[in-house]
C-alpha cells in the first residue's frame, strides 16, 4: 500500500496538473467519488449498454469490428470475446518502457477519462485501476506504436491486458506477471464488457499523462533558468541593472517581467546594485528574461489545453447514459497535447541554448571578467595541466545540439494508417516523448551551467570580488547548498558522478527557488 499525504477524487470534480504528478510521485491516493451523481453516470451507462445488446443495436467496436473493420457485424455469440482481442492484437509495441513513475500517471489519466461518466465501463474495472494505484501494480508499458489516434491504443493495450492478467506489471522493484500479482493480492482480474477494452485503449491517456509530468518539469526550469542566469551574472560581474523594473515596465509580457523580477531580487539590485565594466552584457545574460520569459508565459495555456484533454471523455463511442445516446466521434485525437508538446519542448530546448551560451562565457577568458581559464582553481604552477570545465562546456553544447534537433514537430507528420480509416492522426504521443528526451538534455545542460556558475561564484567570493553575506537568503541557501555536494575544482577529476546527482536534484526538484 501506498503511504501518502492525501488523496485525488476522481469522477468528482476537475483534476489539476499536479493530481497526476502527485499521484505519479506516490504522494496522493486515488480514490473514486461516493457522490449519487457520480454512480448514476456509471450505473446508467452500463445499463444502457445492456439494453442495447439485448435489442440487438449497432454499436461501434461492441457489436462491428474496430476501425475500418466497422462494417463487418460481430455475432452476438461472440461479443463478449471481442475486446480481449483488442488488448491482445495490438500488443505489439516496441522501444523503452516507460518508468514506473511514468506507468502511473498513464494508469491515473485514464482513470480520469473513464471516471467522467461516458465510456460506459463497470465498477469492476474502475476499481480495479484504482486497486492498481493503491498497490503499485504499474504495467509494463512499451513507448513506441502510437499515432495519437485511434488515441493511444498499442501503448493502453498493456494497461488492458494487465488488467485481464495477461501483461507483466512492475511491482515491488521486479517485473512480473500481473495475474501472479492480483492473486498474491486478492484481487479479481476484470473480465472485460462489451466497449471496456475500447474504454481503456482508445483514447489520450499516454500523451496527457506525460504531458502532466513534462508540464511539471518545464515550469520548474523556468525557475531554474533564471537563478542559474543570476549566478552567472554574478560570476561573470554583470551589470544588474539589465533586470530594472522601469526597464521590464514598458515591455507587459508578464512572464517575462516575472523572470526578470526573480533574477532582479537574486542579484540583490535594489540594495546593492552592479555596474560591469561592459555597459551592456552579452545577450545570454541581458535578454536572459526575453528567452525564459517566452516558456514561462506559455505555461497558462499549457496548463489549460492539458488539464481540459486530463478532464475530457477521449475514447469513442461515448456513451451518454441518462440521455440514452451512443455517440460516435473522434475524441481519441490527441492534437491538442501534440501542438502544446511541440510548443513546449521548442521553449525548453532555448533554455539549454542560453545556458549552453552562459557556461561557454563562464569558461573563457576572453569573456569572463578575469576568472581563470575554464574556472580552474588550480595553483598557478599546475594551471598547465588542469582543465577545469572545458569538457564539461563540451558536453552542454552537445546536449543541447541534440536538445534542438528533437525540436522539429511531431504533429505535422501526420501517417494514413490502418487502411486509410486513420488517413490523419495527431503524432500527439511521439511529440510528448520527444518534449521529453528535450527536457532530460536541457537538464543535463543547465546542471552543467549550475555547477560552472558555482565555481565561479565561489572564485569570486574567495577572491574578495564578492561578499558571500550579501547574496539573497534563498541564493545564499541554494549555493550552500550545491557547495555542500560540490567540492572546489582544484585538480582535474572525473565529473560524471557530480553531474548524474545534480540532474537528479533538479529533477526532484531539491530546490525551493521562487513562490
Amino acid at each position: 500500500m501506498l503511504e501518502s499525504s492525501g488523496t485525488v477524487n476522481f469522477g468528482e470534480s476537475r483534476l489539476v496538473i499536479e493530481d497526476i504528478v502527485a499521484i505519479a510521485s506516490q504522494k496522493k491516493q486515488a480514490c473514486l467519488s461516493r457522490s449519487p451523481e457520480f454512480s448514476h453516470k456509471i450505473d446508467s451507462a452500463i445499463k444502457f449498454l445492456d439494453t442495447l445488446l439485448e435489442e440487438d443495436g449497432v454499436i461501434y467496436g461492441v457489436t462491428t469490428g474496430y476501425g475500418d473493420s466497422v462494417t463487418v457485424n460481430v455475432p452476438l455469440d461472440l461479443v463478449n470475446e471481442l475486446p480481449l482481442h483488442l488488448t491482445r492484437f495490438h500488443g505489439c509495441g516496441l522501444g523503452q518502457m516507460f518508468s514506473p513513475y511514468e506507468g502511473r500517471a498513464i494508469l491515473a489519466t485514464r482513470l480520469a477519462s473513464l471516471s467522467q461518466g461516458y465510456s460506459g465501463v463497470s465498477w469492476d474495472l474502475l476499481n480495479l485501476l484504482k486497486a492498481f494505484l493503491t498497490h503499485d501494480i504499474v504495467p509494463v508499458i512499451p513507448q513506441e506504436g502510437s499515432v495519437g489516434a485511434s488515441g493511444d491504443l498499442t501503448p493502453l493495450s498493456y494497461v488492458a491486458g494487465a488488467l485481464v492478467g495477461e501483461r507483466d506489471v512492475y511491482y515491488k522493484g521486479q517485473v512480473k506477471n500481473s495475474l501472479e500479482v492480483m492473486q498474491s493480492l486478492g484481487l479479481t482480474p476484470v473480465t472485460l464488457r462489451p466497449k471496456e477494452g475500447l474504454a481503456i485503449m482508445n483514447g489520450t491517456a499516454v500523451m496527457t499523462a506525460i504531458a502532466c509530468t513534462a508540464y511539471s518539469r518545464a515550469e520548474y526550469l523556468t525557475k531554474l533558468a533564471s537563478r542559474i542566469t543570476a549566478l552567472s551574472s554574478l560570476a561573470l560581474k554583470g551589470n544588474s541593472h539589465h533586470f530594472d523594473d522601469i526597464l521590464f515596465s514598458v515591455k507587459p509580457h508578464p512572464g517575462q517581467q516575472q523572470v526578470a523580477t526573480w533574477i532582479r531580487n537574486d542579484l540583490n539590485h535594489v540594495d546593492h546594485p552592479r555596474n560591469a565594466d561592459r555597459l551592456q552584457d552579452r545577450y545570454s545574460i541581458r535578454c536572459a528574461p526575453h528567452v525564459i520569459g517566452v516558456l514561462q508565459d506559455s505555461l497558462p495555456w499549457f496548463r489549460q489545453m492539458i488539464e481540459n484533454e486530463l478532464n475530457s471523455a477521449n475514447d469513442n463511442p461515448i456513451i451518454d447514459g441518462p440521455g440514452e445516446h451512443v455517440l460516435h466521434g473522434g475524441h481519441f485525437y490527441g492534437g491538442h497535447i501534440a501542438m502544446v508538446m511541440d510548443s513546449l519542448k521548442t521553449a525548453v530546448a532555448n533554455l539549454a541554448d542560453l545556458a549552453d551560451r552562459q557556461i561557454a562565457s563562464l569558461v573563457d577568458t576572453r569573456y569572463n571578467n578575469g576568472l581563470p581559464s575554464n574556472l580552474s582553481m588550480s595553483s598557478d604552477e599546475r594551471r598547465y595541466i588542469n582543465h577545469g570545465f572545458k569538457a564539461v562546456q563540451i558536453g552542454a553544447s552537445a546536449y543541447t545540439a541534440e536538445a534542438l534537433k528533437n525540436t522539429m514537430p511531431a504533429s505535422v507528420f501526420s501517417r494514413s494508417t490502418e487502411c486509410h480509416n486513420q488517413d490523419k492522426v495527431s503524432m500527439g504521443t511521439i511529440a510528448a516523448r520527444d518534449a521529453m528526451r528535450v527536457l532530460q538534455l536541457t537538464e543535463q545542460v543547465l546542471a552543467s551551467t549550475l555547477l560552472a556558475a558555482i565555481q565561479g561564484v565561489r572564485i569570486r567570493i574567495e577572491n574578495g570580488e564578492l561578499d558571500h553575506d550579501t547574496l539573497p537568503v534563498q541564493v545564499m541557501q541554494m549555493y550552500d547548498d550545491v557547495c555542500g555536494f560540490f567540492e572546489p575544482l582544484v585538480e582535474d577529476r572525473p565529473l560524471d558522478k557530480l553531474l548524474r546527482f545534480t540532474i537528479d536534484a533538479i529533477q526532484t526538484q531539491r530546490w525551493s527557488l521562487y513562490p
